[in-house]
């Protein structure tokens, strides 16, 4: 008696490389058909079902969506435009992968770096517990633009006379206090010359509009780092 030929579930699951499971949900969405059946009940799968499985298998591993793979054939037209946008979607994640390995290189030499948002694994180390906080805060917070000129100001180590100001203690004299502060003033003018933005959002800022930049910056001057910021941004 001749052997039947073909392939069972598990055998024609096992030459696509993939699973049972698999094999039958495919059937049950509709992209692969169902074989015939032989006298036992058993699936028998030809050489076709195992092409189309591969063919399939072939598209999943390109990144096709299976809802796609069903509304279209070799001959598609549109299979060309379709894989051109999942090329776009794969550089677009390879970028994204290759910024976080930026950031992970540099956490990696500063670990202080982990407590800073994301595109901040340039600024100086010269920061304080709190005042990486209050930048994490702020990420949540302000826009794009206002973040890049807080990572700018961050960017350089302290001055010397706004090293002097974030250290002042409450036993530090009147005459020194003036001083120092008749100095810091001349900074944080410049830098809201040269950063506009921040000036701009200490004003937003005062001026309540914004329920949580105003909470957010307010607690500026609670720290000494943190108020850093805050100042540079019309605190």
């Amino acid at each position: 008696m001749q052997k039947n030929l073909g392939w069972s579930t598990r055998e024609v699951a096992e030459l696509a490389g993939t699973t049972l499971r698999t094999v039958r949900h495919y059937h049950n969405i509709g992209l692969l058909e169902e074989p015939e059946r032989l006298p036992n009940d058993y699936k028998r799968y030809t050489v076709n079902h195992l092409v189309r499985l591969l063919w399939i298998r072939r598209l999943v591993v390109l990144g096709m969506p299976l809802a796609r793979i069903a509304a279209i054939d070799e001959s598609d037209e549109g299979v060309a435009k379709l894989f051109r946008t999942i090329d776009d979607q794969l550089a677009a994640c390879i970028e994204r992968q290759r910024d976080v390995r930026t950031e992970l290189a540099a956490i990696l030499r500063h670990r202080a770096l982990i407590g800073l948002p994301s595109g901040f694994g340039d600024v100086t180390t010269d920061l304080s517990e709190p005042g990486r906080t209050f930048l994490l805060i702020c990420s949540r917070v302000l826009e794009p633009a206002v973040l890049e000129a807080l990572r700018e100001v961050h960017k350089f180590p302290r001055s010397e006379v706004r090293r002097e100001f974030d250290e002042l203690t409450d036993e530090a004299d009147d005459r020194y206090r003036q001083n120092v502060a008749e100095r810091f003033v001349v900074k944080v003018v410049q830098e809201q010359q040269d950063y506009p933005l921040l000036r701009d959002l200490g004003e937003r800022a005062a001026s309540g509009e914004d329920p949580h930049l105003t909470a957010v910056l307010r607690r500026g001057p609670s720290n000494c780092t943190t108020r850093r910021s805050w100042t540079s941004c019309g605190g």
